[in-house]
């Protein structure tokens, strides 16, 4: 993997560990020549995880949708701003710029785009590995909801496993590194055969 797309919040949070975590991050994505591909922003944890690879003179590309392109929001040290015209085409500008994807803490955005990554590789779009940064338990009731979701019969136990969770960094990007997509077949596979 050499370019990461990361979701992640535009706020902070309340409990410092996400932030320590977010650091911790972009100093192992620094380490091991990772590129981070991003939101753009500098505030929250997008700014907290972009800076953290800056001082260590890792690779930093934001993509940015033009209606949040703006002083206040829009990181100005980073390596590369790709400016879009619409947040569904800076979906479409990040998936093609990214060997895999990692999501932190964050709000409705974060699981937007997350969501939107297993979904492409569910359908055999794309063959990527999709990770979660489980830190202080942050994503265990959405994981409850997808057991749920296999439960009663909308998400097969074979996409569930499509989603790599770890609440350790080098646990999460090891599993990153040697995923295997799940074999497709010409016809998209039905939940319940």
């Amino acid at each position: 993997m050499k370019k990461v797309a990361v979701f992640c919040g535009s706020s902070l949070g309340f409990n410092e560990i996400y932030k320590n975590e977010a650091i911790k991050l972009g100093f192992h994505f620094a380490k091991n020549n990772i590129g981070l591909v991003y939101g753009g922003g500098k505030i929250g944890m997008m700014g907290v995880l972009a800076d953290a690879i800056i001082e260590k003179k890792g690779e930093v590309i934001g993509v940015i949708p033009g209606l949040l392109r703006h002083k206040e929001v829009a990181h100005t040290e980073i390596t590369e701003m790709i400016v879009t015209k619409t947040m569904s085409k800076r979906k479409i500008k990040i998936s093609k710029l990214v060997d895999g994807y990692i999501a932190l803490p964050g709000g409705f955005g974060t699981l937007d785009e997350i969501f939107e990554a297993l979904t492409l590789g569910q359908l055999g779009i794309e063959q990527k590995p999709v990770g979660i940064l489980n830190t202080n338990g942050f994503f265990n009731h959405l994981i409850k909801q997808l057991e749920v979701m296999v439960t009663e019969g909308y998400l097969k136990q074979s996409n569930k496993e499509m989603l790599i969770i770890s609440d350790s960094i080098e646990e999460l990007v090891s599993k990153m590194f040697n995923y295997q997509a799940p074999k497709m077949t010409k016809v998209i596979n039905k939940v319940v055969k």
